[in-house]
């Protein structure tokens, strides 16, 4: 299933399992950009859907190193003669060596890296800014992915966090960023006010009267 999520940003459903949709977002444009990978038996799937489209990437940034998001980066940057960028502090293993390392506050094009660390150590959100868009990798969930309403954001649960209290403080780094659209992996993405919402998530401290 291909989504236009906004104009020539596609939300690519490479897989169906789990009870959950595995996805990669493909950002269209002078520099056709794939963030993330998916996993090492989707590669095929990724380049169907690339195909259908009728657009080669020629860039793969990875927010972290999930086997569902970095697993099938060898595959695509191989097939595509892809330029790599992966946060610092991720070892990949295997043999295939990135082109670059990125870490906070450093600019890929037009993505903001922001170290978003708890759900991994190494984990990234991306912010095109000036287009009002997010991909915030797995330091969010969408609500419905937890039974709620779409079009709000969760934590995972800490069954998927490394240390979830991290994750949780990490959200406060993305507050200071302005985007109408966050684009999740698991579940459905906000696609209208999202930095507000996630603000409001942050900083709610509901206490029993």
């Amino acid at each position: 299933m291909i989504e236009e999520i906004a104009p020539s940003v596609y939300d690519l459903t490479i897989a169906e399992m789990n009870g959950g949709r595995y996805r990669v977002f493909l950002f269209d444009g002078e520099t056709p950009t794939l963030v993330d990978a998916g996993l090492a038996e989707t590669t095929d799937t990724v380049t169907d859907r690339l195909a259908d489209l009728g657009v080669e990437p020629e860039r793969l940034l990875i927010t972290h190193g999930d086997s569902d998001h970095a697993g099938g980066l060898p595959g695509l940057a191989n097939r595509y003669e892809l330029t790599t960028w992966i946060p610092e502090g991720l070892d990949i293993g295997g043999e295939y060596v990135p082109d670059n390392r990125y870490g906070d506050g450093d600019m890929i094009g037009r993505f903001t890296a922001v170290h978003t660390p708890g759900h991994t150590s190494e984990h990234h959100a991306l912010i095109d800014e000036a287009n009002g868009i997010a991909v915030l990798g797995d330091a969010v969930f969408g609500a419905d992915a937890r039974g709620l309403p779409e079009e709000y954001f969760v934590l995972p649960t800490g069954y998927f966090s490394a240390d979830l209290n991290q994750a949780d403080e990490s959200l406060g780094r993305l507050i200071d960023h302005d985007f109408d659209i966050g684009l999740v992996y698991h579940g459905e993405s906000v696609t209208n006010g999202a930095s507000e919402k996630l603000e409001q998530f942050v900083k709610f401290k509901g206490k029993p009267e």
